[in-house]
């Protein structure tokens, strides 16, 4: 398992390198030849300002390289690999993360409102989908070595509905793809959306709506 993990680390390399360039990039183009982000800086702008000085580690992180723990209540954990952790990410247009799943865990509902997305199945097996504009629900399965894309803004998901743990990586054509979970969004605002909308929209109780945001309450 760890020595074809690690060829298939080789591959989804080349394959985000070969499809995710600045030619198609979400974020605007670079104009220098590194813009290492400076989080403290009070100017703000769309993206980050420059800091006078970087180091090798400005373009490292050891983020991905490990499973990260899945017990939690959707059984799955995504760890991002963008600029907010590589600092040298900043303008470069590109972004990564690593999704861990255990069995019957769901990476929930949610939308990347600055990015395409590419998965990358390195074990197991997922059950990937997007769903349209027009409702249209678009899915496959897809297994260890196979590659899913998700197009930007629209809402997608993954499940593994396998007996086994399951890994991919992700690849997003922006520095900061951002992430809106559609139940947390509408269930656990702040302020909160009030239960009027929630139970109009939805066709549910004034109570199953306070049901849902008792459950959700702290994931905002």
């Amino acid at each position: 398992m760890v020595a074809a993990t690690g060829k298939l680390s080789v591959v989804v390399i080349t394959v985000l390198i070969a499809t995710i360039s600045n030619s198609v990039s979400a974020d605007p183009d670079m104009l220098q030849d590194v813009c290492v982000a400076d989080l403290n800086n009070v100017v703000k702008m769309n993206g980050f300002a420059c800091k006078a000085n970087f180091s090798a580690l400005d373009f490292f992180f050891t983020g991905l390289a490990k499973p990260q723990p899945t017990n939690n209540t959707l059984g799955s954990i995504v760890t991002f690999a963008d600029v907010m952790q590589i600092l040298g990410l900043n303008t470069l247009g590109v972004s990564m993360a690593r999704l861990d799943f255990a069995p019957g865990g769901l990476n929930q509902p949610h939308t990347h409102q600055r990015a395409t997305e590419m998965l990358f199945v390195l074990y197991g097996e997922l059950d990937a989908a997007f769903i349209t504009t027009a409702n249209v629900l678009v899915s496959k399965t897809i297994k260890q070595g196979e590659i899913f894309t998700f197009p930007r803004g629209l809402v997608h998901f993954q499940i593994n509905n396998g007996k086994g743990p399951a890994a991919a990586i992700a690849g997003f054509n922006s520095q900061y793809p951002g992430r809106q979970n559609i139940a947390t969004a509408l269930f656990a605002a702040t302020p909160p959306v009030s239960d009027s909308v929630l139970s109009k929209a939805f066709q549910i109780s004034y109570q199953e709506v306070d049901a849902i945001k008792s459950k959700l309450a702290g994931e905002s």
